[in-house]
């Protein structure tokens, strides 16, 4: 089956997430370095990126400092800034040319107001918050198949981590697209559930006509 629907994961597929970390270095009151640091050590050992926070700071509620940094003009979302150069742009190249685009990651429900504020060019705009669960669970991308109304072979899911990406779209029929950047990119290049990317690329300008020899 040809594909119809492209979905994209969101930090660092279509988002530069350097300064959400560092905001957060700056809430915590610890050095970014550091922060940066720990996790890289937190992504090598495969670990949940919340992990960093338990590190950092022991017992550290993430839900509740969320709210705190909301009610303190500081929300945890990315900004129109931080997308990569690449993602807008290829959006409405794959739009042009007639495919359906969803964008759906692991974030809280203000990433979904962010993106729609944005005017980003998808059909479907989702996240883990507002739908309540997350990858790399499988009802996860069950949702992205309920939600796009086609047959699992015809959507293409693309984003930066083995783990959370490429292996569990591949287990649902999909057609996982690994971008290579980021550092969940980089330190797990060498994973073995690399192997389930129907397609690695370096950047998302490559995407549509990869998508189109697939």
């Amino acid at each position: 089956m040809p594909i119809t629907t492209v979905f994209f994961d969101v930090g660092e597929t279509l988002v530069d997430e350097t300064g959400m970390w560092g905001r957060w270095a700056d809430w915590l009151g610890v050095p970014r370095f550091t922060l940066f640091a720990v996790l890289g050590a937190v992504i090598a050992r495969g670990e949940h990126h919340h992990r960093v926070f338990e590190v950092l700071r022991p017992g550290f509620d993430v839900a509740a400092a969320r709210q705190a940094r909301a009610a303190a003009g500081d929300p945890d979302v990315f900004g129109a800034g931080d997308f990569y150069p690449d993602a807008l742009p290829c959006l409405g190249a794959l739009r042009a040319r007639g495919y359906a685009i969803g964008i759906a990651g692991n974030q809280p429900a203000a990433a979904e107001h962010m993106l729609r504020e944005a005017g980003v060019p998808a059909d479907i705009i989702a996240s883990s918050a507002g739908w309540g669960v997350e990858k790399p669970s499988a009802a996860f991308f069950a949702r992205i198949i309920d939600a796009a109304g086609v047959e699992p072979a015809q959507i293409a899911y693309v984003g930066d981590r083995i783990d959370n990406d490429i292996v569990p779209a591949a287990e649902a029929g999909l057609t996982a697209v690994f971008l290579r950047r980021g550092p969940w990119a980089l330190i797990h290049g060498s994973h073995p559930g690399l192997a389930r990317a129907r397609l690695r690329l370096d950047s998302l300008a490559e995407l549509p006509d990869a998508i189109a020899r697939v």
